[in-house]
């Protein structure tokens, strides 16, 4: 008989504890596969051979788990006790031990799916436009003279950013600028904001953009396109404080420094007033320093001119020596070089007749050669010799009979005239002659 067709007398089927088991993982996979489910991860732990176990829950209930190794190789994330997902897979029973037990094929944070994609989406194309290059970063400027800011009205970021820069540098002016910074309208009112710092003027000299912590969807304002290019657009250095120290958004990457906190981005900008006026004190007693040296020098130097200075008539009378000495060395040079000039000038006017009878005797001579290579050149000797040129009709020279047909007019130029011809024939070297009709 078979397992399940045990019946006793009462009419209740008993069946066999495997046989059980079966019927109720078909029922689960029949029923519910596949199944997609929303907790939080709780017990997680990885294999050595590479699979994770770990159990999903609620306040209402709990759900025994196993991903493979093939499904866990593709994880994105590391998942730890705590996290919200959402994962995918099937129900079954795990028939050694009867417990329920749900194998996961996918697993992502919750609630971030969607919005996690876009991000990435986003953040891909905006990096390859070169946003987020770091060749465009801009360094903070140590002594800012004032501080845009731009958050909330009621958010707890401007209560930290605004004690941090009253307790550090209580003398910089902060422009503050609000804006909702989260919701459907938050992007275009940040947006405004940071346009309205960019057209002050006089203009800050460097913005923060902060908020608080909060999940994606809470920061998704962040990550709006139109906000990422207006940052980009920024004329000068802008800090981006938004969420916490893991907490990444499009905003960070394109501001010129992410901050991890908005009480970090605030203390970025604002160096301690005690550390410049230690700096202060530094130079000041530098420059003390300096002028005493500067002043005990100028003593001594004040000294040995003083010194110098105690006779002045034979101060007086060297002078007078020295100028008298360089005048008679002068005058001796302005004679000696007035002979020179006056011998030059002589031996000149005695050989200049015969060098230029030599520069034109050479210059003859070149004429001469030029004159008869000249007339070497002479067509006219060309036709003396019993030679002719053709011209056609228009008077263009004709150098080959390709140019020439029967019946064409044309003149041969002679030696002492010319004669109008008329073409019967033409006769290529080497070819039969042509004639017209």
């Amino acid at each position: 008989m078979n397992e399940r067709e045990q019946t006793p007398a009462g009419g209740v089927r008993i069946w066999a504890v495997g046989a059980l088991c079966r019927a109720v993982a078909d029922a689960l996979e029949a029923r519910f596969n596949p199944v997609a489910v929303k907790g939080e991860i709780s017990g997680f732990s990885r294999a050595s051979s590479g699979h994770c176990y770990f159990s999903l829950k609620d306040q209402n209930g709990q759900l025994r788990c196993a991903m493979f190794r093939r499904a866990a190789g593709l994880l994105d994330f590391a998942p730890r006790d705590g996290d919200q997902v959402e994962v995918r897979g099937r129900l079954g029973l795990y028939e050694p031990r009867g417990d329920l037990q749900l194998i996961v094929e996918s697993l992502r944070r919750a609630g971030q799916g969607a919005l996690f994609e876009q991000f990435l989406q986003r953040k891909a194309k905006l990096e390859a436009e070169g946003l987020f290059d770091a060749a465009r970063k801009r360094p903070l400027p140590a002594m800012p003279r004032s501080i845009g800011l731009v958050t909330s009205l009621g958010a707890a970021a401007l209560h930290d950013v605004v004690t941090a820069l009253r307790r550090r540098v209580p003398h910089i002016p902060v422009v503050f600028v609000p804006a909702a910074v989260q919701g459907a309208s938050a992007p275009a009112e940040l947006v405004r904001s940071l346009e309205a710092l960019y057209t002050l003027e006089p203009q800050v000299d460097v913005i923060l953009l902060v908020r608080g912590g909060g999940s994606i969807e809470d920061l998704w304002a962040f990550n709006d396109e139109a906000l990422a290019r207006t940052i980009a657009r920024s004329p000068v250095p802008l800090v981006s404080g938004v969420g916490h120290e893991t907490d990444f958004t499009i905003a960070d990457f394109c501001a010129d420094v992410r901050a991890p906190t908005p009480t970090a981005a605030a203390e970025l900008v604002a160096a301690p007033r005690d550390l410049w006026i230690g700096a202060l004190e530094l130079i000041e007693e530098r420059l003390r320093g300096a002028i005493l040296a500067r002043l005990d020098a100028s003593n001594q130097r004040l000294d040995v001119a003083a010194g110098r200075l105690g006779r002045p008539s034979e101060l007086v009378g060297r002078q007078r020596l020295r100028l008298a000495h360089h005048a008679q060395r002068m005058h001796f040079a302005l004679q000696a070089k007035t002979a020179r000039l006056a011998h030059a000038q002589q031996v000149l006017q005695a050989g200049l007749p015969s060098r230029l009878r030599v520069a034109l005797d050479r210059h003859q001579e070149l004429l001469n050669r030029a004159s008869l290579r000249l007339k070497l050149l002479d067509p006219g000797l060309v036709l003396q010799r019993g030679y002719a040129f053709i011209t056609d009709a228009q008077g263009h020279a004709v150098s080959s009979v390709d140019r020439l047909a029967a019946g064409d007019e044309v003149q041969a130029h002679l030696a002492d005239g010319r004669a109008d011809l008329k073409v019967l024939q033409t006769q290529a070297m080497g070819m039969r002659p042509t004639s017209g009709p």
